[in-house]
């Protein structure tokens, strides 16, 4: 909130060269104001010299030039300007679920669809400076890595703390929804935001969906899905007692379900099929909030003529006791 000195009529200020103008003119009327007497000796005069009051006596001038500046500005009329931005500090909290299942390691995306995620996601934050953004994981259960935060440094560095197989493995996509839901509920920001990531199909938990994304439409969360996988078959690296083995694994997504949870809440779905895709879905979902919850400004407008006209009233006063009282000359 800022205070910004304006001016409604700023042509006004043209009025300004008339300041030399006057001045030339003053000089011409001093220099022909007093009759010439022609003395034969001037020894009388040199020693007198001439005393504070004759050498004060353009004050009266230089106070008027002053008054008509001020004149001036008050015709230009002054005006503070009292701004306010609004921004998203206010506006937006952004959950996140990520699934963090077995699946997730699958190597469609480089070096796998996890890190993949965890990378673009800590850009998209790196973005959302002013936002308040929250981590949950899920595979065969769901926890809160990070409740909704600005202190963005900590939530990254959880981030990167973030890996397959700390907790059950499977798919339990209702109960990762419905754990997000539950930390953004009661937020009093703007919009409340989900974006959930997954590569599966829910076969764990016990929360329905549907019945998870019904909730988040009653606390007006608006819910992005994001599927991740390749089309058709991806990569999985497997733990063999030879070393790692890679097979193709069959890339099976709820697309069904994540579409319609998405549109229930006022959402979107997304395919990410890989790394780029999926920067892509980030930077459009990053651009869709920030179009939905506008930059608000504030604007209000106040006269600020009302000093200096009273500064060109107290320096009439001043200039005509000067001129009359103080500087009064006889005909």
């Amino acid at each position: 909130m800022l205070n910004h000195l304006e001016f409604a009529n700023p042509e006004y200020f043209y009025l300004f060269l008339l300041i030399p103008a006057l001045i030339f003119w003053y000089w011409l009327r001093r220099k022909r104001a007093y009759p010439y007497l022609i003395f034969s000796n001037t020894e009388l005069f040199e020693k007198s010299g001439r005393n504070l009051k004759v050498r004060m006596m353009f004050l009266p001038f230089l106070f008027r030039l002053i008054i008509l500046s001020l004149l001036f500005i008050v015709l230009a009329r002054p005006q503070s300007s009292l701004k306010k931005h609004k921004q998203n500090i206010e506006g937006i909290d952004i959950m996140m679920a990520l699934d963090i299942s077995s699946s997730m390691l699958a190597e469609d995306f480089s070096p796998n669809r996890l890190e993949a995620a965890k990378e673009v996601a800590t850009r998209f934050i790196n973005g959302r400076s002013n936002d308040r953004i929250g981590l949950v994981l899920f595979s065969g259960e769901a926890f809160t890595q990070c409740p909704l935060t600005s202190d963005h440094a900590r939530l990254k560095s959880l981030f990167g703390k973030v890996e397959s197989g700390i907790i059950d493995d499977g798919t339990a996509l209702g109960d990762g929804l419905a754990t997000a839901i539950n930390r953004i509920r009661n937020s009093k920001a703007i919009s409340k935001v989900i974006i959930l990531l997954t590569d599966g199909v829910n076969n764990m938990g016990s929360v329905d969906p549907l019945s998870a994304a019904d909730i988040a439409k009653l606390y007006g969360v608006r819910v992005y899905t994001i599927g991740v996988g390749t089309i058709g078959q991806a990569p999985y690296p497997f733990k063999t007692p030879f070393g790692v083995q890679y097979q193709n694994v069959e890339v099976s997504i709820d697309e069904q379900i994540l579409s319609k949870i998405a549109r229930m809440t006022g959402g979107k779905y997304y395919r990410a099929t890989g790394n780029m895709k999926l920067s892509s879905i980030f930077k459009q979902i990053d651009k869709l909030e920030k179009s939905k919850i506008d930059v608000l400004t504030y604007e209000k407008k106040s006269e600020e003529y009302a000093p200096f006209l009273l500064a060109a009233l107290l320096f009439f006063i001043v200039e005509i006791f000067l001129r009359y009282r103080v500087f009064s000359t006889i005909p």
